[in-house]
């Protein structure tokens, strides 16, 4: 497995200077931050390792300074919404959703505790915020916007004679839906005829990779939670039947897939706890505090070298310096 950084245009910075506004306000208590994950898999495991750092390097350790509750969904939106409910009984002075359907739960939970998210495609789309750059209630957070032009471009590049592929996605996910329009309208542009591959429960998802052999050249999966889960279905059957799989993050590479320009999701998980740190210190509150992205820099491109032999693909050697 081989990682590099990449520069892309499509992710801007945003920082969090200028910033002065009342936060938790507990200098002296140990702080309770509950957190809301909404399913286990490598890209937000990382995310919430990164905010958990972020805090420790700022000095707020958990089980010190501040006390973590870690609760995780199992991919389930009801269990998302009793989780909610549960931290908010719980007094929490901070939530950290990770995902937009425990996003989606904790902010319908709550209009007083501050909600910061993570692994949120569009915050603004998904109604958690009145705008991305003005949040203006209890929410705000981070972005994992992936650069979906330039993964599209990374297909045509590894695979040129593409010339039909599947979007493979949820379609109880809005962040997956704005990442599959986004791929349209990439391919469109290249003149690649894209096709729409949903699921609505991981027990569809084989069934929907086995109907696409023979009918598309490859296929992209943008940072979908629950096909992110279930990549080694995917991939033990795209790969057996030389389909290649572009992914939208690393770690879904590392599960089988063949590559990505993808956002670091341990840096945005530390981008994120960078915001906590601000409000606990009193110094931003959600409502004034803009969507954080990572930098172009932060992006990292992918390439699982196993499956490129498996598959028979030589890696254009533009990309394997």
């Amino acid at each position: 497995m081989r990682r590099m950084k990449k520069a892309v245009a499509a992710i801007a910075a945003v920082t969090l200077v200028g910033l002065t506004l009342a936060g938790c306000g507990k200098k002296d208590e140990v702080i309770k931050i509950g957190v809301n994950q909404l399913v286990q898999h490598a890209a937000l495991d990382a995310s919430y390792q990164g905010f958990v750092d972020a805090l420790a390097d700022a000095g707020y350790v958990d089980g010190e300074k501040i006390k973590i509750d870690l609760q995780n969904a199992q991919g389930e939106q009801s269990n998302a919404n009793t989780i909610a409910t549960k931290l908010v009984n719980d007094n929490n002075d901070l939530i950290l959703a990770i995902a937009t359907p425990s996003a989606q739960a904790m902010a319908n939970a709550t209009k007083d505790i501050p909600i910061l998210v993570t692994a949120v495609t569009d915050p603004e789309g998904a109604g958690l915020v009145a705008s991305n750059e003005a949040p203006g209630g209890n929410v705000s957070g981070t972005s994992d916007l992936t650069p979906v032009k330039e993964q599209i471009d990374l297909l045509v590049q590894i695979i040129p004679t593409a010339k039909k592929i599947a979007i493979l996605y949820s379609s109880s996910e809005v962040n997956s839906e704005i990442q599959a329009d986004m791929a349209k309208e990439a391919a469109a542009a290249l003149g690649i005829e894209a096709i729409d591959a949903t699921v609505s429960n991981t027990n569809e998802i084989q069934q929907v990779v086995e109907s696409l052999i023979g009918k598309v050249d490859a296929i992209y999966a943008p940072t979908d939670n629950m096909i992110a889960k279930a990549m080694p279905t995917v991939s033990m059957v795209a790969n057996a039947n030389n389909l290649p799989v572009i992914c939208g993050e690393g770690g879904m590479v590392d599960a089988g897939g063949l590559a990505t320009y993808g956002i670091d999701y341990y840096e945005l998980g530390r981008l994120t706890g960078e915001q906590a740190v601000q409000i606990i210190e009193g110094k931003a509150e959600t409502a004034t505090m803009p969507i954080g992205y990572l930098s172009a820099e932060q992006c990292t491109l992918t390439i699982n070298e196993e499956v490129a032999a498996q598959l028979g693909i030589e890696i254009p050697a533009e990309l394997a310096e």
